[in-house]
């Protein structure tokens, strides 16, 4: 922060705006971002999914992919499957270990993310903060398996969006040989 406070003062928001363009791969991610995360917010909202925000973090997950690509079937099986896993070395662990030792769990957790390279593990190890958080609220049983059928909505939903967003936008405004490196 300290060394970039003074780098782009002489940006406005009229220069963003003025160089804002569909046909750039950048601002294509962008829109996808802000619309599908949205859009799985706020259908969380309407159908008052419980900790609807995990809904949200596994769609920005899966769109988050940078620069724009139409393919999200990789990062969806690796979400799908890390939330499973993660969750279920989280039951087991709240099982076996002593009453004591579980406030530790979802620091521990953020610890090992910290060590991990692949999306994958980062998944199965971001699932040990929230579910530690989302024992608070619910029992352990009830936020593990919110945790998983929030994340399959949220990745389903995200998944649906990036090709309907890729044929209805993507495919009409960039250019043939752009979408080809897209």
């Amino acid at each position: 922060m300290r060394k970039h406070r003074e780098a782009h003062k002489e940006v406005r928001f009229t220069h963003v705006v003025r160089r804002f363009s569909l046909t750039s791969l950048v601002n294509l991610w962008q829109v996808r971002m802000a619309l599908g995360v949205s859009l799985v917010l706020t259908l969380g909202s309407v159908f008052q999914v419980q900790r609807f925000i995990w809904m949200g973090f596994a769609c920005a997950s899966l769109l988050s992919q940078y620069p724009y690509s139409p393919d999200t079937r990789t990062r969806l099986w690796q979400r799908m499957v890390g939330a499973v896993a993660g969750s279920g070395a989280f039951f087991l662990l709240y099982l076996l270990l002593p009453d004591a030792l579980h406030p530790v769990m979802g620091p521990l957790g953020g610890l090992c993310l910290g060590f991990c390279t692949d999306y994958r593990y980062k998944t199965a190890m971001n699932c040990f903060g929230a579910l530690m958080a989302g024992t608070a609220i619910y029992s352990v049983q009830e936020a593990v398996v919110l945790r998983i059928v929030d994340t399959l909505l949220g990745v389903l939903l995200a998944m649906v969006f990036a090709w309907v967003f890729h044929h209805l936008v993507v495919v009409r405004v960039l250019p043939e040989q752009e979408r080809k490196t897209a």
